[in-house]
């Protein structure tokens, strides 16, 4: 460490000190905790900075220059190498492994006035190089150990590679599965991604930030996203306060109560203000009402976009209503950096505001250890040693396994036969190494995933033969902004539809390539993409044993396959051991626990279609004037999704009964005590996901026919029964109003448990 780097932590610890010597007790006992000991080297470090050393903590570069190269010389780059070495960037983005990492950290550290170390963030969306099954798909585990298992696997590569800052997770609610991003969320309900945000920011940050094998977290995006009008990305939101407080925050809220270290703006405006100046949003709820202690940055030049909003009429109006609004961190946009300072020093922004800002970053970098040791994360023996480590290999198969859902099963034609039977295995995307690595992977390898053939092949015991039928797309997929999607080419029909005519059983994997969903991936047509529909049609005229695997990162139109399809199974895009756990489920080694996050629509028409929907004034058709047409309905498909929320089979099956409350009338402040017994009533051992449901039958303001407000994972073997126990409080029982402040009410309340939102097990209570 240089000579000026340890001078200032010097000065920084000097000055905390003799700070500390006046608040010592009558028994000369220091009684600073760990938090306000770092309050402490924050503010003193605060006092000995520019306000322009201050913006330029405030500050977001990409990386911008081959850091083992020269120097640039001339233009932008020029300029941020500048600005990197004067102090004036607080953290840099997609740098990543210790090489390089430690050659930016050393030019903040050791060139710059005071010596501050940079934060170095990178999208770490599902692992760094070892990729776990995509967020979507981990979702649809329902097994929040899993899921905090793969965050901390995620966390420990990326740490061991420099990195000390994810934008993750993404905890975006949303109903519109047209919507690229859907991919990288938890889903469309609130209460369970508020239990699955928790667990992936436990997972990143661990116990103690300060730990090598952690990084710091960033829900995102604040907020209502996921609520992009039509799935169209960067597009308008205009939802109400109801959708807001009920449907959006709450895992933002769970987020922040688990400490999270971080929060990202989302792209879209809510009530016609853009979120990354929207003042309601930033700093009414989250700094104030929440008292969230972290820090919020941009997206990716979303202070710039201001502008192309309309809202701000440039630059620097963009920056002072951006900092104004509570945006901590400016990604990329440049105007911090350069319009800050004159807004200060015009009177235009408080110095208090930017204060406030860097006490944050700061915060988290002394969180982080970074003070301690800038070079902390710059270990290149343990980079060798963690990143690729066999043991991810086997974390991120069992995360996979406990993705895969099973829709359908009819006749019990899964599991496949180890032995004895003719397979002919079809599908491009059946031989496909890179796209089940699926999107916002930028650190992985590309084509090092396992495929479904060579998962197959693992099993000896069959004759297997692959055909690939037709691509899925065209053209390079590796490097790619848009997939081109095969609509003309049937040259290899043949060969597949022969193959099949001479099967015992088809398996098809089929869906989308990786790079179809994920950020600026939306799509008005969810169906299976290219020919890929018409090859599955073909074939099933020869062979009607078809088990259809989808690969895919949201849910798709399968209507046709629902009607004619035997065997369907959800495989997602499952990450590097994708083709072992897919193979693992098709011959039964592993029995299929997943329930969906989503709901699958019948067609586009229906989106946005979901579970926790309102009742309506007319729900039904009146039986006692059947030719009545005025209900809420279509005229050409009913009103039922294709495939409910929680929906999802086993090689087993459950039976529940015997639902029972501890009261059938309670006070208000009593806990509903809810019972009810599962049994496996097939031949197998079997997990089951037991979701319980309410419905809180008149309020304030119009309630969900159904909320999700617990559920339990558990094992059962086979004829065993379980009885498995709720207890509702007034978390469960309670909602927000229109001015986001939570409340409980005295009703009448129905509780539904079972395997799936489509449930119809219920009974009622009330609270007096």
């Amino acid at each position: 460490m240089n000579i000026k780097f340890k001078l200032i932590t010097y000065i920084i610890v000097t000055i905390m000190f003799m700070a500390c010597t006046n608040n010592h007790n009558n028994n000369n006992t220091i009684t600073y905790s760990k938090v306000e000991l770092i309050n402490e080297k924050v503010d003193s470090l605060i006092k000995i900075m520019t306000l322009k050393e201050k913006i330029g903590q405030m500050n977001q570069y990409n990386g911008f220059w081959d850091v083992t190269g020269p120097v640039p010389n001339g233009g932008d780059a020029e300029e941020k190498y500048d600005h990197l070495k004067n102090g004036l960037v607080g953290s840099m983005l997609s740098v990543r492994g210790t090489k390089a990492v430690r050659a930016v950290q050393k030019i903040a550290v050791e060139e710059s006035r005071l010596g501050i170390p940079l934060i170095i963030g990178f999208d770490v969306i599902h692992g760094y190089k070892t990729l776990s099954p995509i967020p979507l798909a981990e979702a649809a585990s329902w097994d929040l150990e899993a899921i905090k298992k793969s965050a901390q696997v995620a966390a420990a590569e990326a740490s061991a590679a420099g990195i000390n800052w994810t934008f993750a997770p993404m905890v975006d609610i949303s109903r519109d599965p047209r919507w690229g991003r859907v991919m990288e969320g938890a889903g469309e309900d609130p209460y369970l991604g508020s239990k699955i945000a928790v667990a992936r920011v436990e997972g990143f940050q661990g116990d103690d930030l300060s730990d090598v094998n952690t990084i710091a977290a960033c829900a995102k995006h604040f907020a209502a996203y996921g609520f992009s009008e039509a799935g169209k990305e960067y597009n308008t939101v205009d939802i109400g306060h109801s959708t807001l407080h009920n449907a959006v925050l709450p895992p933002f809220k769970a987020a922040v109560d688990a400490n999270v270290k971080t929060l990202m703006n989302a792209f879209n405006e809510y009530d016609g203000v853009p979120a990354t100046g929207n003042k309601y949003l930033l700093r009414d709820i989250l700094k104030d009402k929440w008292n969230f202690k972290g820090f919020v940055i941009s997206d990716w030049a979303s202070i710039k976009e201001l502008v192309v909003w309309g809202y701000a009429k440039d630059n620097k109006d963009a920056a002072k209503m951006a900092a104004l609004a509570g945006s901590d961190m400016d990604m990329e946009s440049h105007i911090y950096i350069y319009e800050l300072e004159q807004l200060v020093k015009d009177g235009v922004i408080e110095e208090t505001i930017i204060d406030d800002a860097v006490r944050r970053i700061l915060t988290v970098k002394f969180e982080l250890g970074l003070f301690d040791d800038p070079y902390r994360y710059c270990d290149e023996a343990r980079e060798k040693e963690v990143v690729n480590n066999p043991k991810h290999l086997d974390a991120v198969l069992d995360m996979a396994k406990k993705s895969i859902v099973l829709l359908k099963n009819e006749n019990h034609l899964l599991p496949l036969q180890k032995k004895g039977q003719n397979i002919a295995l079809i599908g491009a995307l059946a031989n496909e190494k890179n796209s089940p690595l699926g999107s916002w992977r930028i650190a992985s390898k590309d084509s090092t995933g396992v495929s479904v053939l060579e998962g197959m092949q693992h099993y000896k015991g069959n004759n297997l033969i692959y055909k690939k039928g037709a691509d899925v797309s065209v053209g390079d997929t590796k490097f790619v902004n848009e997939i081109k999607i095969n609509t003309t080419d049937r040259s290899e029909f043949k060969d597949a539809i022969n193959a099949a005519k001479n099967a015992d059983v088809v398996v098809m994997v089929l869906g989308e390539h990786g790079f179809q969903s994920g950020e600026a991936r939306s799509r008005t047509d969810i169906d299976l993409p290219g020919v890929q529909q018409e090859l599955l049609e073909e074939v099933y005229k020869v062979n009607k044993n078809i088990v259809l695997v989808l690969n895919n990162g949201r849910p798709l139109t399968i209507n046709w396959a629902d009607k004619h399809i035997p065997a369907i199974v959800e495989a997602w895009q499952l990450g590097t051991q994708a083709g072992h756990a897919i193979a693992q489920v098709l011959y039964g080694d592993y029995n299929p626990s997943g329930k969906l996050p989503m709901t699958f629509p019948k067609n586009v028409g229906q989106i946005p279609i979901y579970y926790n929907h309102k009742n309506t004034g007319r729900p039904v058709r009146d039986e006692s004037n059947p030719n009545l047409v005025f209900w809420s309905h279509y005229s050409d498909v009913d009103n039922t999704p294709l495939y409910s929320f929680g929906h999802g089979l086993s090689y087993t099956s459950f039976e529940y009964k015997n639902l029972t409350l501890n009261k059938k009338v309670l006070n208000i402040d009593e806990d509903v005590k809810i019972s009810v017994d599962v049994t496996n009533t097939g031949k197998i051992t079997g997990k089951e996901v037991v979701q319980l449901y309410i419905r809180d039958l008149v309020a304030s303001t119009t309630r969900p026919i159904k909320e999700l407000k617990g559920f339990e994972l558990i094992e059962l073997q086979s004829d065993e029964t379980k009885t498995i126990h709720f207890v509702l409080n007034k978390t469960e029982l309670g909602f927000y109003n229109n001015q986001g402040d939570f409340i409980i009410e005295p009703g009448e309340f129905e509780i539904f448990i079972g395997g799936s939102s489509n449930t119809n097990l219920n009974t009622r209570f009330e609270l007096k």
